[in-house]
């Protein structure tokens, strides 16, 4: 079955919005795994608006399933927090500074060297690795060149083609993508925008998909159907 890791960072920004410690972001990520997610995924920036550095170190303490970091490794902070948490899985993003949230996959082939350079450190402190990627043939062939041991296809245009009601045009460049990863020897994860209504049909056209990262509309659903309701629900649109 494919992989539910659970994106706990908008925890993190409903507690910053007001100060103290509520919601407890550890207390969520020990929570969506006692629910059924699969893994936890944090993704820390420079300015921490929502989940903190010190918050990444305290969770990889209660993890019983997998650890996900994200985030841009162009930051020297993000590179030694990695390397000193050493989750199970780092996914490499190209954030520009101030960012909402993320919009792009890497450029592979223009960024090849720098790729390169950081998916060897990484995996040489034994982490996992994925890039972000756009569904670009490529852009996944650039990722092969870099030694990473997976992509994560960024979904917001399928997403937007999806509620647009053109499925078929929606899923094609993602079905391409992932069929040449898979012939590259890639793993293929998936993230961004994915929610209750378009996650199933993702993932029956994508069936050897390895995981999905999922945080805003997870959480935007369990303010109506609660946590423990949502975790579930997304599970269950994984099941083929």
């Amino acid at each position: 079955m494919i992989k539910l890791s659970v994106n706990i960072n908008k925890f993190a920004t409903i507690r910053n919005s007001r100060g103290g410690n509520n919601p407890n972001v550890v207390k969520a990520a020990i929570d969506a795994q006692q629910f059924g997610a699969d893994g936890i995924t944090v993704h820390p920036r420079p300015d921490e608006r929502h989940i903190r550095y010190n918050d990444v170190r305290d969770i990889r303490n209660i993890i019983t399933t997998e650890f996900n970091i994200e985030g841009n490794c162009r930051e020297q902070s993000f590179i030694d927090l990695v390397l000193e948490v050493k989750p199970h899985q780092v996914t490499l993003v190209p954030d520009a500074s101030g960012q909402l949230t993320s919009d792009h996959g890497w450029d592979t082939i223009q960024h090849l060297d720098y790729l390169k350079e950081m998916i060897a450190l990484f995996r040489g402190a034994g982490i996992r690795t994925s890039i972000f990627c756009d569904p670009q043939i490529e852009m996944v062939e650039g990722a092969a060149l870099t030694g990473t041991d997976r992509i994560e296809l960024y979904t917001e245009s399928y997403a937007r083609e999806f509620e647009s009601g053109n499925k078929e045009e929606a899923i094609e460049p993602y079905l391409d993508a992932a069929t040449r990863a898979r012939e590259l020897g890639l793993g293929v994860n998936a993230g961004h925008d994915l929610d209750l209504h378009n996650l199933h049909f993702f993932a029956r056209n994508i069936p050897w998909l390895e995981e999905v990262s999922i945080g805003h509309a997870l959480v935007c659903d369990a303010l109506y159907l609660g946590f423990e309701n949502a975790v579930q629900m997304y599970r269950r649109q994984l099941k083929l």
